[in-house]
Parts: structure tokens; sequence; C-alpha cells
């Protein structure tokens, strides 16, 4: 399910070309500060700082004045934008590195702004999709995978849906215009799943499958 993308991509997103009769209908990455407050938590970590700054404030302001008050807050004030700056930079990274991709066959999810790998989910591997919509249509697509079939939660961080270890979801993380995107999925999916299988036994005629698969 994994593929290590260390060459040129031929396709953008996809490690290999793929065949004639695979189409690619959407592709799109993770929105960075949609990504930064969902997966990076920015927005905690920025208020918590902001109650350490208030909280030395108004202690050294008791104690020295105004001006010692504003200057105890104003250590606080650089160590959260520090802070807060760097999650951006990771999230900024994590987000110009990825680029997802949904075919009339599966899933790919280039990932990672370190190691770069590539995930290819075919439809017949996932089990269920769930929709997480936010703000300004900026939402998550979660996958939940059939059986056995699984990835590494932190290889594939952040683009995972959260506290599923075990069982890891892997996820199309703070994308743009969720819900077209998600309609996109399901009609794919289950165009493809529906498509009947034709298997040839030794020494019968063909005949269709009872069973429906994709891949």
């Amino acid at each position: 399910m994994g593929h290590d993308d260390f060459a040129t991509e031929p396709v953008p997103g996809l490690p290999e070309r793929p065949p004639k009769d695979e189409a690619i209908l959407w592709q799109g990455r993770p929105d960075a500060w949609a990504l930064a407050r969902e997966a990076l938590a920015i927005r905690p970590v920025a208020a918590y700082f902001a109650v350490l700054a208030l909280w030395r404030g108004i202690v050294a302001g008791d104690e020295g004045g105004f001006v010692a008050g504003l200057a105890g807050a104003s250590w606080y004030v650089a160590i959260g934008v520090v802070a807060c700056g760097l999650l951006y930079a990771v999230a900024w990274a994590q987000a110009r590195a990825s680029l997802y991709t949904i075919t009339n066959k599966r899933v790919a999810m280039r990932v990672g702004a370190a190691l770069t790998v590539t995930f290819n989910l075919p439809y017949s591997q996932i089990e269920t999709a769930g929709l997480a919509l936010g703000k300004g249509g900026t939402g998550s697509i979660a996958l939940k995978l059939k059986g056995a079939n699984t990835v590494s939660y932190l290889i594939l961080w952040p683009h995972v849906r959260p506290w599923r270890i075990a069982k890891t979801e892997p996820t199309l993380r703070a994308i743009p215009d969720a819900a077209k995107v998600a309609r996109i999925l399901a009609e794919a999916a289950e165009s493809r799943l529906a498509m009947p299988v034709v298997t040839t036994k030794q020494g019968a005629r063909p005949r269709a499958a009872a069973a429906f698969a994709a891949e």
C-alpha cells in the first residue's frame, strides 16, 4: 500500500503513470492554516501563552507598576509568537509537500515533508468514508479500511483521523470545498464497486460473478 517516492513523479501526486483506463477526477492539498488549526492545535497553544502573558503581566504590574507588568508579559507573548510560528511552518511544509488524488479506481495520498511516501488505496480496500465539515467549507474525509488493511499512524500523520492509532484511518485532511470532494469520492467508489467481475473457470464458459469487487 505504500511506496517510497524519491524519483521524479511522471504525474504529480502519483508514483507512476496511471493506466489508460484510469482517470484522475480530483487533486488537491490541505489548507495550511486549517491544518495548523485542526492537526497542530495552534489556537489552544496561542490561548495558553496569552493566559500566561496576562497572568505574568498582572503579577509583575502589582510588584513594579505598569512598565514592569508590560515587560513581564512581553516575554510570554514573544515565546507564544515563536511557538505558533513554528507550528504554522510545520503545517505549511506538510500542506505544500502533500497532494491527494481521487481517480475512478483509487485514492492516492502523497504525504511527508521530510520523507515523501505515496499511499495507494483502491476502493476495494476502503470500508467507509466519513466527512467532518468545518467552517468555510473546509473539512476532512477519513477513510476506514477493511479487515487487516492498515497503514502506519506515525508515517501518515497528520493525514490521519486523530487517535485512531490501532486501526489507522487515512484522512484527506483540511481540504477546501470538502463536501464537493466527498461527493466525487462517493460517486467514484460507488461506480467502481458496482462493476461486475467476470471470472473464467478452467473448462467452463465465462459468466458474471455473483460478487462485485474493485481491482
